[in-house]
């Protein structure tokens, strides 16, 4: 934190003590580390930490290089934190239910019925932002943040325009829902074999042990291979979204066509089409024409708290109304996502 407040800093010719605000929201883990609060009470169920934040503390007693307090997004519960809260500061409900959803190794879900808040989170892993693939990195320069398939060949969108490096978050979308719909890869989430594609396409798969792989790219230099344990991962993290979409929607009596808008925020935020949403089955299609993606949701909260007069009391407000619905473990989620993992509605 105090490498990136120097490079802030730099980039706009300030100095520390021209700062005169400061706040930090994190999912519960985090906001518990950052404070010095113990984690032990969110390790298991009922998760629920002793420490809820919702506070100005003190920045030099947390090591940061601040002469000002730092205040800390509150905690709704021990699996929903301070930066959904953010999310939904930044971008106030619509004129009808609104469903938000803050993909990240944890997924983290709001559900504004137009009279009240049931937010929950459901374990996606590293999956959406391509940090367990084997050929996966961040978007930075060599990214490769969308593929489309043109004349059985794959075309790729990469960071700088160069030669494909890895694939992030928005590009493992874009691939999957493309083999999904050319038919490399099944419905239910198997890589298909060379010998059952019927057009060029088949050179992109290889034997890889007992399994296939997708080998997207090789040069000299490198080898990007999307194996079949990559898909899997991906495919338990959609599970788990759509699972928790599908209870939330449940629970408030709601069907996803009375949806008046979803908002989409997370390191995916506005780099994903709504085809490769589609794509991969991990929304009810019916609503796909709605979703809106908020790129820098958590800072534009964030913002929206240090600027407004009364931007720590609405938090503390806001927190308050949310209602949390544990999901983990629960017959309703656990039948929800066996429902869900299939590539297809």
């Amino acid at each position: 934190m105090n490498s990136l407040i120097t490079e802030l800093l730099a980039q706009v010719g300030g100095a520390p003590e021209q700062i005169v605000k400061a706040a930090a929201a994190a999912n519960p883990a985090i906001s518990l580390l950052l404070a010095g609060e113990s984690v032990e009470r969110v390790l298991r169920p009922p998760y629920r930490p002793d420490y809820l934040a919702g506070e100005s503390l003190d920045s030099r007693a947390l090591g940061l290089d601040l002469s000002i307090p730092l205040y800390l997004l509150p905690l709704v519960s021990g699996y929903v934190g301070g930066d959904l809260l953010a999310v939904l500061l930044g971008s106030p409900p619509a004129d009808g239910p609104t469903l938000y959803l803050d993909l990240g190794t944890n997924a983290e879900l709001a559900l504004w019925d137009g009279d009240s808040w049931l937010v929950s989170s459901v374990a996606a892993g590293p999956a959406f932002e391509a940090g367990n693939l084997g050929c996966g990195m961040r978007y930075r320069f060599g990214a490769v943040t969308d593929v489309v398939i043109v004349r059985d060949r794959f075309t790729y969108t990469v960071v700088g325009g160069g030669m494909p490096q890895g694939i992030c978050g928005s590009g493992l979308f874009a691939l999957l829902s493309s083999c999904l719909q050319n038919g490399l890869i099944a419905a239910d989430g198997r890589i298909k074999s060379a010998d059952e594609i019927d057009s060029n396409l088949a050179r992109y798969l290889v034997a890889e042990g007992d399994a296939q792989a997708l080998q997207l790219y090789r040069d000299a230099r490198s080898c990007l291979r999307l194996s079949q344990e990559d898909v899997r991962a991906f495919q338990l993290a959609k599970g788990a979204v759509l699972a928790g979409v599908n209870c939330l929607l449940e629970r408030k009596g709601i069907c996803a066509e009375e949806l008046a808008s979803v908002r989409i925020a997370g390191a995916l935020g506005g780099a994903l089409p709504s085809s490769a949403l589609k794509g991969v089955a991990i929304l009810p299609e019916i609503v796909l024409e709605k979703c809106r993606f908020l790129p820098g949701a958590v800072l534009v909260g964030l913002q929206n708290v240090l600027l407004q007069d009364k931007g720590l009391e609405q938090a503390l407000e806001l927190a308050e109304k949310l209602k949390p619905y544990p999901l983990s473990g629960t017959p309703a989620f656990e039948d929800a996502f066996l429902a869900s993992l299939d590539f297809s509605e």
